[in-house]
C-alpha cells in the first residue's frame, strides 16, 4: 500500500461545487486509468513527494495489492451528475495500524469535495479507530483538511528522505 495521504490545495473551501453531488462507490477496472493519470500529475507529485510508478506497476499493484486485498476498503470518489471519477480513498492494515489515504485529481482540488468525499468514508470505516494517516508535512492543505476531520498530530514519519506527519484519529471516548 501507499503510505501517503494526499492531495489539495485546499481541499476544505466550499467553492465551486455542489458538495451533495460526492458520492464514494467501488472502485471498477475503468477508473484505473483516470487514478494512474491523477498519480503522475507533476503539481500533485510536488505536494506529496510520491514517486509515480509506470502503467504496468500501478496496475499490478491495484490489481493485487489494492483491490485484491479484501482488508482494504477503497472507494472511488465521484462528482456531479454524471458520477465523474474524481479520485479515491483507501484504508489498508500496516502491521498493528489502519492507515488512511486518499488522492484527488488536481481539477478537484479545492472545491469541498476531499472534506465531502473523507466525511462519507469516514461514516463506512467508523468501526475502526484509531485511524492513522501519514501525509507529506509539505501538504499542508491535507494535514488541515484531515485535522478538520479530527486526526491529532502524533509524531512523524520518514519514506526516504521525506519527513510525513503522523496524524491519528483516536476512538470515540466511551459514553
Amino acid at each position: 500500500m501507499d503510505t501517503d495521504t494526499d492531495m489539495d490545495t485546499d481541499m476544505d473551501m466550499d467553492t465551486d461545487t455542489d458538495t451533495d453531488s460526492v458520492r464514494l462507490r467501488p472502485v471498477t477496472p475503468a477508473d484505473l486509468d483516470a487514478f494512474l493519470a491523477f498519480e503522475h500529475d507533476e503539481e500533485a507529485l510536488r505536494r506529496s513527494r510520491f514517486t509515480p510508478r509506470p502503467r504496468d506497476r500501478f496496475m499490478h499493484h491495484w490489481r493485487d495489492s489494492v483491490l485484491g486485498d479484501e482488508t482494504c476498503l477503497v472507494r472511488t470518489v465521484t462528482v456531479g451528475p454524471d458520477h465523474q471519477p474524481a479520485g479515491h480513498v483507501v484504508s489498508w492494515w500496516e502491521g498493528e495500524r489502519r492507515f488512511l489515504g486518499y488522492w484527488l485529481g488536481r481539477q478537484y482540488w479545492g472545491r469541498g469535495i476531499g472534506s465531502a468525499a473523507l466525511r462519507h468514508y469516514l461514516d463506512d470505516e467508523e468501526t475502526v479507530r484509531p485511524l492513522y494517516a501519514d501525509p507529506f508535512v509539505g501538504n499542508t492543505a491535507s494535514v488541515r483538511l484531515l485535522e478538520k476531520l479530527g486526526f491529532r498530530h502524533t509524531g512523524t514519519l520518514r519514506h526516504g528522505d521525506d519527513e510525513h506527519a503522523l496524524l491519528v484519529l483516536p476512538p470515540e471516548p466511551a459514553q
